[in-house]
């Protein structure tokens, strides 16, 4: 019945804004059948241009974090649109908790536009578990990567790696409570011999699911594991 639910809400989703103007989730603003209006879309808080390569921190010319050089991720780089903050934290929970699919549909032209350059083997949506899936009705990372995948001419690999075990929920644990948590959660179901991979996830915080991901993926025999998140936490939890 969820399935339904949210096959109905994206229908409406996609034709209601030709009926009806709709207002800037942001301002209230008129915005045609946009989420954001051009103003607030310009003004939403974007990942610093200085970052580091390998887990998008804020990093001084661009440079590799200490975090990385000194506890090196297994995923390789990451490539992030927004800074998670206000009001892209509200965007988020919009998307993923009131099935705002015009939502995801920004988040996912914003991400296109990230990937640009890309060159991968397959694209993989971070998973949920079917527990969550079941209660949500959705996986908000899968309907991010669907267009980056075709953008991309990589396949979509909804069910490649799959979550598992069911973990506590990550908010406000520290980030050895985060490891501990999510260890031995992410598991492939298939070979991924010399393929280089791109996982696609809404928001990254201390990078651990991306890590955890990312080490499932190279045990199947990944090459390489990039990220591409909508959204980066300033600093994540210590």
């Amino acid at each position: 019945m969820s399935n339904v639910i949210v096959a109905l809400q994206q229908a409406w989703n996609r034709v209601g804004g030709r009926l009806m103007p709709q207002a800037c989730f942001v301002c209230a603003a008129p915005a045609a059948d946009r989420v954001l209006c051009a103003t607030c879309s310009t003004a939403l808080p974007a990942v610093a241009s200085e970052c580091c390569p390998r887990c998008a921190i804020d990093c001084p010319g661009g440079a590799v974090c200490g975090r990385c050089l000194s506890h090196p991720p297994r995923f390789d780089a990451t490539r992030a649109v927004f800074r998670y903050a206000f009001p892209v934290s509200e965007l988020v929970q919009a998307y993923k908790f009131q099935a705002r699919f015009g939502v995801g549909r920004y988040f996912a032209e914003r991400l296109l536009a990230a990937a640009a350059g890309l060159q991968v083997d397959a694209v993989i949506p971070a998973p949920l578990h079917p527990h969550r899936l079941a209660s949500r009705g959705f996986n908000q990372s899968v309907l991010l990567a669907e267009p980056v995948a075709r953008a991309l001419g990589a396949p979509l690999l909804r069910d490649a790696v799959r979550k598992v075990r069911r973990v506590a929920p990550q908010a406000g644990l520290t980030l050895e409570e985060r490891q501990r948590n999510l260890r031995g959660a992410f598991a492939a179901q298939r070979r991924f011999d010399g393929m280089r991979v791109l996982v696609i996830d809404d928001v990254m915080t201390s990078g651990t699911t991306l890590d955890e991901l990312a080490g499932a993926l190279k045990l199947a025999g990944a090459a390489r594991v990039e990220a591409l998140v909508v959204a980066r936490t300033p600093a994540g939890p210590n």
